[in-house]
C-alpha cells in the first residue's frame, strides 16, 4: 500500500473497547482511542480510519444519533475538530473512510476518542459485516504534519476485532455431481448461518438415507460444536443410476438433501471450480492461506484459483500465491492453480483472468498503480493486445471477465489463449458477453466465477453490499483430476458454467453421416457425436441433440440456442395447467461497468381475491425479504446487476377477475391478470435491459430430471452455435457451451 511510511513507530497507537470476537451481524457499539504519537498532531492535521469497500455493515453516519451506525469524536483536550464520512476517496482497499481533522494542535499523548455505534443517544450501535474475517482491522493513517499525507500505523499498533459466524441455520449436504462405477468419493456436510457462513456452533445428530444403495454410507453420524464441517470418505456405488442422499435429524425432519449424483461409467468425470477470487493481500477477505483453505474444506470445491489484481500483487505476495498453490495442489483431491487478474482499464481490454499450468512463472500486470516495485519493468502488459503476446509462450490459459472493470472481448482475442468467458459471477449475470463473442465470430465456451472478496470461493454468499448475485461455479468435464487433464479439456471449452448450483448437464448432438471433430491441435477425428464446446464439419443435414439434465430444484424450462438465436423453449409443465401463481421478476442493468446495479422499490396489489403465500427468489439478504402488508398486498425492495430477482405469489382464484396494480419506482403498472396467456408480459425500462416481467405458472412444480431429443436441421456451410441455458424454479441457472456445427457437402 503506497502510504507515506515516514517514522511509522513514531506515529502513535490506538486501542479498541471491547476486543474479542464477534458474530456476524450483530449490534456492537466500539470506542476507539488514538493515543498522539511523538510528533503530537499539527493544527489542520487529522487521522483517517479506514475500511475495505466490501464491509457490509452499518454505514456510519454523523446526522441522526438515533439511527444505526451513529459515529462521535472528541479530544482529551476538548480542541475543536472536524469530521465527515467518504466513500473511495483514499487509496484502494481502504475505500469507506471516516476523517478527522484537527483545528487546534494535539500534543504527545493527547488522546481523539471515537465513538462507531455510539449508543449513548437512542443508536442500535453498529450492525458487524456479514462475513467471517479473522482480523477486521479499523486501519488507522496519521497526518501528523497537516501535509494531507498518511502514514498507517504499525499492524501491532492498529485497533482489530476478530467476527466469527453466527448459529447455524441451514443444513447443505455436497455430493459429487458425477463418477464412475465402484469408483471411491466423499460426501460432505456443513451447517451455514443465514448470512452463508459455516458455523462451528452446532451440534446434532445426522440420520442419512438414500433409497439406491450407497456402500459406506453410515445410518448415524455426530456433527460436534467446534466443527465447521465434517467428510464422510470412501463411499462406493455398484450400480447407475441417479443418486440422492437425504439427512435428517431425530425427529425425521429432513435438513438437507444433496445434490443429484450420477453413477455411470464414462470417459468424463464431473469436478466443479471457482477459479476467480481475492484475499485481503488484495482487496478481498481473510488471508490467501485461508482462501484456499475455505476452498477445500468448507465449500467442497475440486479445483481453485485465485485471482488478485495484477496491480496490487508485489513480487513477494506472487512468490507466495505459488507457494499456496503448490502447497495445496494434490492430484486427484484439489487442484490449486496459480494465476492472477490481469486489471486493465476497459480503454485498453479490460479484466481478463490469467492462470498457469505451473507455478514460478511470469506475471505480467496490467500496471504496477498500487506497488512500488520496480523489478521486471519488461514484463509489463500494459494493454490485452500487449498481454496476449507476452502469453503466448507460456502453457497459461485467458478468460475474459466482468467484473469492475468488464472486458472488451473486441479489443483483442487469441483463440488459443482464451477459450471461454465468464457469463456469471457475484457482480450478475451476464449473457451479453457471450453474445458479443458471438457477434465477433469467436469460438468461446462459458464459465462462472466468484470474483469472491469475502473470502469463500466456492460459495460466495453475496450479503448486504454491491453484490447483487450468488457467485458462479463452472463444472469441468475431465478423464482424471489433475493440471494436464484440467488445461487440455478447458481448452476444449468441456465446461459449463452455473449461478453456483451443482446442476448435472450433459449436452450432446449426434450425427448420421460423415463427422469430424477439430481438435485443440489441428488434428481432425471421424465421430459419431460430440460435446459441449467441441467445433465439428459434418455432411449431416440434421444433428440429433440429446439433453440429459438433473436439477438441484425443479425445473422450470430450458432455452435452446443457436447463437444469438432462440431456437426452442422445453418447459417442464403442460400448455393448460392450473395457474394460481403470478411471478414478478426485476431484472437487469444500467450498464456494463461498475454502476451497473439497479435498485428496485415495488408493491403489488390485487384488486380482487386474497394472497394465499408467497416467496421470495434471489433475495440474497435475509433482513430485506418481502413482505406481506395485508390479505391482498405485498411489498418488497431488492437490487439486480444483470441478474433477477422474482417474487412468486399463490393467489386465490377470485384475483383473476380483476386487475393486479404493480407500484414500482420505475413505471406504475395496472394489468387484468386474464391478459397473461401463455408467454410472460415484460415492461422495459431503458438502462442496458432493464425489465419487469409477470407470468403465471403453476402451483407447484416437481419435475427435477428433463431428457429430451431434439433434431436441429443445419444449412450448408453454415456454423450452427448449439447451447442450452437451464432456468430453475428456485432462480438458479446453468448454461452449456456451445457447440459449433457446420454442415458442408463435402468434408475431408
Amino acid at each position: 500500500m503506497p502510504y507515506h511510511n515516514y517514522r511509522k513507530d513514531l506515529m502513535g497507537s490506538a486501542q479498541i473497547t471491547p476486543k474479542g470476537s464477534f458474530e456476524v451481524g450483530s449490534w456492537q457499539s466500539f470506542k476507539i482511542e488514538y493515543k498522539a504519537g511523538k510528533f503530537g498532531i499539527d493544527d489542520q492535521g487529522g487521522i483517517m480510519i479506514g475500511m475495505r469497500p466490501h464491509y457490509d455493515g452499518s454505514k456510519l453516519q454523523t446526522i441522526n444519533p438515533k439511527e444505526e451506525g451513529y459515529v462521535t469524536v472528541e479530544t482529551s483536550t476538548n480542541i475543536p475538530i472536524d469530521f465527515k464520512i467518504e466513500i473511495r476517496r483514499s487509496i484502494r482497499p481502504l475505500q469507506k473512510n471516516l476523517y478527522i481533522i484537527c483545528r487546534r494542535y494535539l500534543n504527545e499523548n493527547d488522546r481523539i476518542i471515537i465513538r462507531l455505534g455510539d449508543k449513548r443517544f437512542g443508536s442500535p450501535g453498529l450492525r458487524l459485516q456479514t462475513f467471517c474475517e479473522k482480523k477486521f482491522d479499523f486501519k488507522m493513517l496519521i497526518d501528523p504534519f497537516a501535509t494531507q499525507d498518511f502514514i498507517p500505523l504499525p499492524d501491532e499498533k492498529n485497533p482489530e476485532i476478530s467476527i466469527v459466524p453466527t448459529n447455524g441455520e441451514i443444513w447443505k449436504l455436497i455430493a459429487p455431481t458425477q463418477r464412475r462405477l465402484n469408483e471411491k468419493f466423499n460426501i460432505f456436510i456443513k451447517c451455514e448461518d443465514k448470512w452463508g457462513n459455516p458455523s462451528n456452533k452446532v451440534q446434532k445428530k445426522l440420520y442419512f438415507f438414500s433409497d439406491k444403495l450407497i456402500e459406506g454410507l453410515p445410518k448415524i453420524v455426530s456433527f460436534k460444536k467446534g466443527e465447521f464441517s465434517l467428510t464422510i470418505r470412501d463411499l462406493k456405488i455398484k450400480n447407475e443410476g441417479v443418486y440422492k442422499i437425504i439427512v435428517k435429524d431425530n425427529k425425521k425432519d429432513i435438513l438437507s438433501i444433496s445434490n443429484p449424483l450420477i453413477i455411470k461409467n464414462s470417459k468424463y468425470v464431473h469436478f466443479w471450480s471457482d477459479m476467480h477470487g481475492q484475499s485481503r493481500e488484495t482487496i478481498g477477505t481473510n488471508t490467501a492461506d485461508e482462501y484456499f483453505n475455505f476452498a477445500k474444506n468448507k465449500s467442497f470445491l475440486d479445483i481453485c484459483g485465485h485471482q488478485g489484481n495484477d496491480f496490487q500483487i508485489t513480487d513477494e505476495f506472487w512468490k507466495h500465491l505459488n507457494l499456496l498453490t503448490k502447497k495445496y495442489n494434490e492430484d486427484g483431491l484439489f487442484l490449486a492453480i496459480p494465476g492472477y487478474e490481469w486489471s486493465g482499464n476497459t480503454s485498453v481490454g479490460g479484466d481478463h483472468n490469467v492462470w498457469y499450468k505451473k507455478e514460478n512463472r511470469p506475471i505480467f500486470r496490467s500496471s504496477r498503480a498500487l506497488i512500488s516495485d520496480k523489478t521486471k519493468n519488461e514484463n509489463d502488459a500494459h494493454t490485452s493486445k500487449d498481454l496476449i503476446n507476452k502469453l503466448i509462450k507460456e502453457d497459461a490459459l485467458v478468460v475474459a471477465h466482468v467484473g469492475g472493470r468488464f472486458a472488451d472481448i473486441s479489443y483483442a482475442h487469441d483463440a488459443k489463449l482464451e477459450p471461454s468467458v465468464e457469463i456469471h459471477s457475484a457482480w450478475g449475470t451476464f449473457d451479453w458477453i457471450l453474445k458479443d463473442a458471438f457477434k465477433l465470430n469467436y469460438k468461446v465456451g462459458v464459465v462462472a466465477g466468484s470474483d469472491g472478496h469475502k473470502g469463500r470461493p466456492g460459495a460466495s454468499f453475496p450479503g448486504d453490499s454491491v453484490f447483487g448475485s450468488y457467485g458462479g461455479l463452472t463444472c469441468h468435464l475431465l478423464e482424471k483430476l489433475d493440471r494436464d487433464n484440467l488445461f487440455r479439456e478447458f481448452r476444449a471449452r468441456h465446461h459449463y458454467a452455473t449461478t453456483g448450483a451443482r446442476i448435472y448437464l450433459d449436452v450432446q448432438a449426434f450425427f448420421d453421416k460423415k463427422t469430424l471433430l477439430k481438435e485443440t491441435s489441428g488434428k481432425r477425428l471421424n465421430i459419431s457425436s460430440c460435446l459441449m464446446g467441441d467445433e465439428v464439419l459434418t455432411s449431416s443435414s440434421y444433428t440429433d441433440l440429446k439433453l440429459n439434465i438433473e436439477g438441484t430444484a425443479p425445473i422450470e424450462k430450458i432455452e435452446i440456442y443457436d447463437g444469438l438465436k432462440l431456437i426452442k423453449v422445453i418447459k417442464s409443465f403442460e400448455k393448460n395447467s392450473i395457474k394460481k401463481r403470478i411471478r414478478i421478476t426485476c431484472a437487469g442493468q444500467n450498464y456494463r461497468g461498475r454502476g451497473r446495479l439497479v435498485n428496485w422499490d415495488c408493491k403489488a396489489i390485487f384488486e380482487s381475491g386474497k394472497i394465499k403465500q408467497f416467496k421470495g427468489i434471489n433475495f440474497w439478504n435475509p433482513n430485506r425479504q418481502p413482505k406481506k402488508i395485508n390479505l391482498n398486498s405485498i411489498e418488497w425492495k431488492t437490487v439486480t446487476t444483470g441478474g433477477s430477482s422474482s417474487v412468486d405469489i399463490w393467489v386465490t382464484e377470485e384475483a383473476f377477475l380483476k386487475n393486479l396494480i404493480l407500484e414500482n419506482n420505475f413505471k406504475n403498472i395496472k394489468l387484468n391478470l386474464k391478459d397473461i396467456d401463455e408467454s410472460p408480459i415484460q415492461y422495459d425500462f431503458g438502462g442496458m435491459d432493464i425489465r419487469l416481467i409477470i407470468e403465471t405458472l403453476p402451483i407447484k412444480l416437481i419435475q427435477y430430471s428433463i431428457n429430451a431429443n431434439l433434431p436441429i436441421k443445419l444449412i450448408n456451410n453454415k456454423e450452427a452455435r448449439i447451447y442450452v441455458k437451464v432456468i430453475q424454479e428456485d432462480g438458479h441457472q446453468a448454461w452449456s457451451s456451445p457447440m459449433y456445427i457446420k454442415k458442408m457437402n463435402n468434408i475431408n
